[in-house]
C-alpha cells in the first residue's frame, strides 16, 4: 500500500513473508513447535531429526484419485492451495509403524497418534471442540490406498445438521515450501482473525472477518461481565477514534485485554484495518489474488 508505483497484483509474486514472532499462522506454529521440541532430544535421542513440517491439502473431493494417481503429491501441485502445515514425526511401536502429528494451526491440544493397523495407541475420533451451537470431531487414520497420506476427517455437528470435511497429510517427506507457498498463501486469504484460546484450544476471545468490498463488518467475541459477548460492528465506525462510542471503546478495551495485547492495541488494529478496508483498489486487487489461485487449485 506504501508504494506508488507498484500494484499489489505486481508487488505480490516477489513477496518473500517473514515469519513474525507471536503473530504465527500454522508456518510460523509448526516452526515454533520443532524449535521448543528439540530440548528432548537428550531424553529422545533422534527426535530432532525425526520433526518435520507436513504438508496438508483441504476439502479433497475425489480420495481415490488424488492418492493412486501419483505416489506423492507432484502431480496435483498445480491444482492444490497447500493451505496448511503440521509437524509430524515417524515412529515405530513395537516394530508397528505410525507417526505424531502435532497441529497447532487448528489449536489441537493434544498430539495425535495415527497407526498403520489403526491399534492402540492410535488415538481414533475424538472431540475437538464443543460448543453449545457446534460440537467438532476429528479423526486421523492412513490412507489404504497410498500409505503417503493420512487422511483427516472432520464431523462439525450444528443442532441436526451433521457436516463432513476431509483432508490429506502428506507424511512421507518434509514440507520444505511452507514460507513461499503456504505462508504467502494465506497472506490474501479472504476469512482473517486475531484470536485466543485456553489451552485446551478452546476459543476465548476475539474478531474475525470475511474480506469483502462492501458491507465491511467483523464480529468481535469476549467474556463479559454478563457471559459471552458477541457482537457485529461495522469497520467505518473506526475511521475515527475519537468518535466511538464509549460503550464501544470499553468492550474493545475488554476483549483487548483478553486478547493479552499491549493497552490500546485492539484498537489501533481496527482502525488500520477500516482505513485499509476503505481502500477500493487494493481491497479489488486483494481478493482478485485470491479468486485467481482458487480457480488454479480448482483446475478452472
Amino acid at each position: 500500500m506504501a508504494s506508488p508505483d507498484e500494484s499489489l497484483t505486481e508487488f505480490f509474486p516477489k513477496y518473500n513473508p517473514p515469519i513474525r514472532a507471536h503473530k504465527y499462522t500454522c508456518v510460523g506454529l509448526g516452526m515454533e513447535v520443532m524449535k521448543r521440541l528439540k530440548v528432548l532430544e537428550k531424553d529422545f535421542p533422534g527426535i530432532t531429526k525425526s520433526m518435520m513440517l507436513v504438508s496438508c491439502d483441504e476439502n479433497i473431493e475425489d480420495l481415490i484419485d488424488y492418492t493412486t494417481s501419483f505416489p506423492g503429491p507432484q502431480g496435483f501441485l498445480i491444482e492444490t492451495e497447500k493451505d496448511h502445515v503440521l509437524v509430524g514425526f515417524h515412529v515405530r511401536v513395537a516394530g508397528r509403524p505410525g507417526v505424531f502429528l502435532s497441529d497447532l494451526g487448528y489449536h489441537i491440544s493434544r498430539v495425535v497418534t495415527v497407526m498403520a493397523d489403526r491399534c492402540y495407541p492410535h488415538t481414533g475420533w475424538f472431540t475437538q471442540s464443543d460448543e453449545p451451537h457446534c460440537r467438532k470431531e476429528y479423526s486421523y487414520q492412513f490412507n489404504v490406498h497410498n500409505p503417503s497420506y493420512v487422511e483427516w476427517h472432520e464431523r462439525e455437528t450444528r443442532g441436526d445438521k451433521v457436516k463432513e470435511r476431509l483432508s490429506l497429510v502428506y507424511v512421507t517427506k518434509a514440507y520444505l515450501s511452507a514460507v513461499a507457498v503456504t505462508e504467502k498463501r494465506n497472506l490474501v486469504w479472504d476469512l482473517r482473525s486475531l484470536l485466543a484460546r485456553d489451552p485446551k484450544g478452546h476459543l476465548t476471545a476475539g474478531i474475525y472477518f470475511p474480506l469483502k468490498k462492501k458491507d465491511q463488518q467483523f464480529t468481535m467475541f469476549f467474556d463479559g461481565v454478563n457471559g459471552k459477548q458477541r457482537k457485529k460492528l461495522k469497520f467505518d465506525s473506526f475511521l475515527e477514534l475519537q468518535k466511538i462510542p464509549d460503550e464501544v471503546v470499553d468492550e474493545v478495551e475488554q476483549c483487548n485485554d483478553q486478547l493479552r495485547l499491549r493497552d490500546g492495541e485492539l484498537l489501533s488494529v481496527l482502525k488500520r484495518l477500516a482505513t485499509i478496508m476503505t481502500d477500493e483498489e487494493y481491497m479489488t486487487e486483494l481478493l482478485g489474488i485470491n479468486d485467481k489461485i482458487v480457480q488454479l487449485s480448482a483446475g478452472t
